[in-house]
């Protein structure tokens, strides 16, 4: 089916031209989203009387779309979720989730917006696509976290296996400690004494 795109699709074409998609992604995308028209003589006429009214509307939100993404380019969003302790989220961190958090944060932004190249499935920190405008497109951190604090050591660089690792170094040199103060006592043999 040939259309004429309104609006710059990306992998497609820029706004005004003609081209073929196949006539499910047009049916049930492009033309409900608004994004084209199918390509006949009446739309094309119409299309050209709208042209600058397009134009400028897709001006003025690519202006928009800039002045947010200065803001929301590499920010920075905590999510708390539950893992295993080896790391694994149980569930997943979706789209909707990420437009929470940047919305909570004070930010406009919605989840048909957030692109996740494949779901997060563990603790850490996740770099994630944000399409503000066709042609305006920023990267977001999600730092995904079993609690604040832990939210704050993965900010600061440490990784949920290096933390436990440590935590087990830990609790390995606790228990020899204690061994050895045990193995001292038992050392001490009061028939030798006399």
């Amino acid at each position: 089916m040939q259309v004429i795109l309104l609006q710059r699709v990306a992998k497609l074409g820029q706004m005004g031209e003609v081209v073929n998609v196949k006539d499910g992604y047009a049916r049930n995308f492009l033309l409900p989203q608004g994004k084209a028209l199918r390509a006949n003589d009446a739309n094309i006429k119409s299309f050209e009387t709208r042209k600058v009214q397009l134009e400028t509307v897709n001006l003025e939100t690519r202006k928009e779309a800039e002045a947010l993404a200065e803001k929301l380019d590499g920010q920075t969003f905590v999510v708390i979720r539950s893992a295993s302790d080896a790391g694994a989220l149980y569930g997943s961190v979706t789209p909707r989730d990420a437009a929470d958090a940047a919305t909570a944060a004070g930010f406009t932004v919605d989840r048909k917006q957030v692109v996740l190249i494949r779901p997060i499935k563990d603790l850490g920190l996740h770099d994630v696509s944000v399409v503000l405008h066709p042609e305006v497109t920023v990267t977001i951190v999600m730092n995904v976290a079993r609690s604040a604090e832990e939210a704050e050591l993965q900010a600061s660089g440490k990784s949920i296996k290096e933390l436990a690792a440590e935590a087990e170094a830990a609790a390995d040199f606790e228990v020899s400690e204690l061994f050895d103060e045990m193995g001292a006592e038992n050392d001490f043999d009061p028939r030798n004494e006399r």
